[in-house]
């Protein structure tokens, strides 16, 4: 049975709003943010006590000038030319942060694959098959969603390909 975000528990964020709306069960898990944390993924993995190759960062690159979501585990990094290859394109870099956050509606940090203001083409690692269920960011620091990886893909139309570097 899916799980009613309440807006007390997630701030009723974009992304629990699509997932409620569409009826996808998924489990808002929130910490307390350490600003001076070095990495949000390693800080949310940590907080929730779950192992960082099942908690996801949501990343934004720009693909031959075309801005795309790649969804990677922060156990590892993002592999760029194989993104670019994910994505059908030639090469890929970071995108601008201010860029990423304006065009998702998310700040750094938070930035979630799901209800972003922009619907962007996503990458999913595809680790995260291995996985029943997987975290990704809820749309804010310290908060996360908890669904399965299939669900996620099919929200945000991913395609799955071997994104992540250890």
């Amino acid at each position: 049975m899916p799980k009613k975000s309440k807006k007390p528990q997630s701030g009723g964020t974009p992304a629990t709003v699509a997932l409620t709306a569409v009826g996808v069960p998924f489990t808002v898990h929130a910490y307390d943010h350490d600003p001076s944390h070095p990495s949000y993924g390693e800080e949310a993995a940590e907080a929730m006590g779950v192992s960082p190759d099942r908690v996801f960062k949501t990343l934004v690159a720009d693909v031959d000038g075309a801005l795309t979501v790649a969804v990677v585990p922060v156990a590892g990094s993002l592999d760029l030319k194989a993104l670019a290859t994910a994505a059908g394109g030639k090469r890929a870099a970071m995108a601008d942060p201010v860029l990423a956050e304006r065009t998702t509606g998310y700040v750094r940090g938070g930035i979630s694959p799901l209800g972003q203001r922009k619907k962007l083409p996503t990458v999913l690692d595809a680790s995260a098959s291995t996985h029943a269920t997987i975290c990704v960011s809820a749309g804010r620091r310290g908060l996360e969603v908890e669904l399965a990886p299939t669900d996620l893909a099919d929200l945000t139309k991913a395609v799955l390909a071997p994104i992540a570097r250890a």
